[in-house]
């Protein structure tokens, strides 16, 4: 029999797959002898058969009662009892922390009869009503699938009639009244009344949390974290303890360290007479725990002392969620907490300091995308600014947009281009759309902990919480400061730093990471602030060690001196795609149009005459800006019709003189010409070796122009190193035709000036044929860079150009991708070719030298996967040679 329940003293944190994450820590810090209140778990096994089966696999009831036996005999309770009630929670927890995405329901156990025994056993009255007002919101919520706004509204009406503004105002009889009209409306609702049995109560929640997993906004989240679908939540069964038993009672959230700026000692927020979800719903602006000592100083020292051990036995900075019941301090829950790209990089390097990790797993726990976000610019401190308010920092950087105040919109308007900031009272899950939509979020409630911010910082978006000044009024699409009134469209600015909010736009600067990266250390140290100057030093440390332990080159595609000196500077080792079709675009576009359309041999050659100093201009500049690196150069690659004129403007031009009697043979000429060639699907026709083995002289052309300028810098003194990359090659044939006539004019050449010059030559992989016979084309290569771009389109039959915006949204929608795989490498497929052809390459050429050019050449995941399959270098845009020298030096070290 298949077991599905485990008690909380049963497992530990390694056993995430099974027990969830939640589950999984629960159970460490039971076995560490923490305080965490008794309870069980509910297995992704278990989840995973229900979706299956659409219903709770057999034996899951039976061992849910036998656990839930164990529970009630261990507390000398029993579950909703009516005199003296054992209540529990259920809530999710899944191997990957998904944070508000799936379903928490509080307080199960209570009923007409408990809710008495609760009054009793606690001799609270109001605390009773309280916990059953709040089962029934969350149940109706998440159980039922009742609108959140039936309970809320509710809610505030009551404080309205009561007159005040505060939950905690609201009194036993108010309580009494919420809890009368919450059960109508579960009634009209369902058609059924809301359960009074206790396991029934169970069961659902349970179900719930479940269904939760394949909700719109948790399969939104896991596609944009990448976490596959098919996972499944583990449910935790959790003795309650209470937090809104008066004010010696309440609830929190807790990092040993600042998730958002990375700075020593811990942080949180915690608020008195309030329960578990208070505190991360951002209903109420919180307290620190510096307030905290001073209201249970025994209780927060108790805390710190636990946060301490978490932090060291975990060795990371740890979340943690507590609740203190009477003055008792209870755990619910630790993880490794969600940080920004500058608390991880201060974070790692403090780690080694404190020597709990060493510099590998230090850069272990930073990532490219983190360096890329402090890539990012920032506001300029010396522009004008108009403040607006002042409010918590939560995730930083700097977001300007247009106010809108709801996620549909936020939706719409980006897709049409325009930057939006999201403005919230406080955000909740089914807000996921418009967050990831918007340049940043501002609220007017919450903490460093509110949703908002937790999820702001895992998706690296710029967040500013707990304005309380502000006034947000969504269905008047109106935000108000003081006697400042903006409404939807208006400019606002946000700084995530120092939590500034400004009216208008304010300019942007780069950042102190981009300037040391492009200037060093020292540039970008001068004069900034030691918090600024701390992390640059961080940043500093870690891509010199990851420079240290990386076996893969970084090279850069530049096509100019200009990008070859910015890549360079950012640490480049060389050129690994230049793209000559760039070379020929403005003037030169005519004199490549005649090469290609010339009815006679002087015509052509006239046009290649004149296009050989220029060519050899472009090479001689690029060579000089990168000597003595290696600059790998492709010989033409563009489809054709980017060289000819636009067939259609053409027609039209002939027509029209041919209607006037102004008819220019010319363009007739010209005309038919491009006729003759149109191409149905161009991307697949005359283009690469193809246009040049049909075209006499054109790779000649180049390949003359690059050993020319080679030669006489060579003669500078210099010490060029450049290689010929022959493009879409199919067939070992086709490049053999290519290398016989470019063998010639490097030898002739290299003759005629004196000079010995080594010139490798060498093809784009980037068709399937090509990868399959690898083992031939190596016999004439002697490198082969896989241009994966290409490559993608053409295992997948994909017209990139075309299909991106027509059937991506849809095929990650129904989750045929969890990312394109223009952006992150399709191992399975397009990953599968690199590493035959790799393979098979270097069976016939064992020192092939073997790297890839496509973009995915500066994509985090995969560049691990270019490292495990072997390749010697990767290149990339300029501006992520960063990314790609820090993610290099992790594949080594995991």
């Amino acid at each position: 029999m298949t077991r599905y329940v485990f008690d909380f003293t049963e497992g530990d944190k390694d056993q995430k797959d099974l027990l969830g994450g939640k589950g999984a820590n629960l159970a460490e810090m039971t076995k560490l002898g923490l305080p965490v209140p008794p309870g069980f778990t509910i297995t992704t096994d278990a989840c995973r058969e229900y979706l299956s089966l659409g219903s709770e696999p057999g034996e899951l009831r039976v061992q849910v009662t036998m656990a839930l036996r164990h529970l009630e005999d261990d507390a000398g309770r029993q579950l909703g009892d009516r005199h003296d009630p054992l209540l529990v929670s259920v809530r999710s927890g899944a191997k990957f922390s998904m944070p508000g995405m799936m379903e928490t329901v509080l307080n199960i156990g209570l009923n007409d009869a408990s809710v008495k025994g609760l009054t009793e056993v606690s001799g609270d009255e109001r605390f009773a009503w309280d916990s059953y007002r709040r089962l029934l919101q969350m149940f109706g919520k998440t159980v039922l699938d009742m609108p959140g706004e039936v309970f809320s509204d509710a809610l505030d009406k009551a404080k309205v009639s009561k007159g005040v503004s505060s939950d905690l105002d609201l009194d036993v009889d108010d309580l009494k009244s919420l809890v009368a009209e919450f059960k109508v409306a579960v009634k009209e609702h369902s058609g059924a009344e809301f359960p009074q049995h206790p396991r029934e109560q169970l069961d659902l929640a349970i179900r719930a949390v479940f269904n939760s997993w394949n909700t719109e906004r948790a399969r939104l989240y896991r596609r944009r974290e990448r976490i596959p679908q098919d996972l499944g939540t583990a449910v935790n069964i959790c003795t309650m303890v209470f937090g809104n038993l008066g004010e010696t009672s309440g609830t929190g959230v807790a990092f040993t360290r600042d998730p958002a700026s990375g700075k020593p000692g811990a942080y949180g927020d915690y608020l008195a007479n309030a329960q578990g979800e208070d505190v991360v719903a951002g209903i109420r602006n919180t307290l620190s725990l510096d307030d905290l000592a001073a209201m249970d100083p025994a209780s927060n020292s108790q805390l710190r002392k636990v946060m301490r051990r978490l932090e060291t036995h975990y060795r990371d900075l740890c979340d943690i969620e507590f609740t203190i019941e009477r003055g008792k301090l209870w755990m619910l829950q630790t993880r490794i907490g969600k940080r920004t790209a500058a608390a991880a990089f201060r974070i790692a390097g403090q780690l080694v300091d404190e020597q709990l990790i060493t510099l590998d797993e230090a850069l272990s726990r930073v990532s490219g995308s983190q360096l890329a976000q402090l890539m990012f610019p920032q506001f300029d401190p010396h522009a004008e600014r108009s403040l607006l308010t002042t409010a918590m920092a939560a995730s930083p950087g700097a977001a300007v947009g247009r106010i809108v105040f709801d996620s549909p919109t936020a939706k719409a308007w980006a897709a049409r281009g325009e930057q939006v900031l999201l403005v919230r009272k406080e955000t909740n899950p089914d807000d996921l759309e418009g967050m990831i939509a918007a340049n940043g979020i501002l609220t007017a409630r919450g903490g460093k902990t509110s949703h908002a911010a937790v999820v702001a910082r895992g998706m690296g978006k710029t967040c500013v919480c707990g304005a309380e000044g502000m006034l947000v009024d969504a269905a008047a699409k109106t935000m108000a400061v003081g006697g400042t009134v903006l409404t939807e469209g208006d400019l606002l600015s946000i700084d995530g730093s120092t939590g500034e909010v400004f009216v208008g736009r304010v300019p942007v600067v780069p950042s102190p990471v981009e300037t040391y990266l492009e200037h060093g250390l020292e540039a970008a140290t001068d004069g900034v602030d030691e918090q600024t100057a701390d992390l640059v030093r961080s940043v500093d440390r870690l891509l010199q060690h990851a420079d240290k332990r990386r076996r893969l080159g970084v090279r850069a595609n530049a096509d100019t001196a200009e990008d070859a000196v910015r890549a360079r500077n950012l640490g480049a080792q060389g050129i690994g795609l230049c793209r000559t079709e760039h070379m020929f675009l403005g003037e030169r576009r005519s004199l490549i149009e005649r090469v290609i359309l010339a009815d006679s041999n002087t015509a052509r050659e006239a046009a290649l005459a004149a296009l050989l100093p220029l060519q050899r201009q472009d090479f001689t500049e690029l060579l000089e800006a990168m000597d003595p690196l290696p600059v790998t150069i492709r010989l033409l690659d563009p489809p054709l019709h980017e060289f000819l004129p636009d067939r259609t403007e053409l027609a039209v031009k002939v027509a029209l003189a041919a209607a006037a009697g102004t008819p220019d043979a010319d363009d007739v000429r010209l005309l038919a010409a491009v006729e003759r060639l149109h191409e149905s699907n161009p991307m697949l026709g005359l283009r690469g070796v193809r246009l040049g083995l049909l075209t006499p002289g054109l790779f000649a052309l180049q390949v003359r122009a690059i050993v020319e300028a080679a030669c006489a810098l060579v003669k500078a003194g210099r010490h060029p190193h450049v290689e010929i990359m022959v493009p879409l090659v199919g067939s070992v044939m086709e490049l053999y035709l290519v290398r016989d006539e470019t063998d010639g004019i490097v030898n002739e050449v290299t003759a005629a000036a004196g000079i010995e010059l080594k010139v490798p030559i060498g093809t784009m992989i980037e068709l399937p044929r090509a990868a399959l016979t690898s083992h031939r084309i190596a016999e004439a290569a002697e490198f082969f860079s896989f241009g994966t771009n290409d490559l993608t389109q053409t295992t997948w039959g994909f017209s990139r150009d075309d299909v991106e915006a027509a059937v991506f949204a849809a095929y990650l929608d129904k989750g045929v991708f969890t990312v394109s795989p223009f952006e992150s490498i399709d191992i399975d497929g397009v990953g599968r070719l690199v590493e035959i052809s790799a393979t098979e390459g270097r069976r016939t050429r064992p020192d092939l030298k073997l790297g890839v050019c496509g973009e995915h050449g500066g994509d985090p995941e995969s560049i691990h996967f270019f490292h495990k399959v072997g390749l010697d270098y990767v290149s990339c845009s300029p501006f992520r040679v960063p990314v790609a020298r820090l993610e290099a030096g992790r594949a080594a070290v995991s």
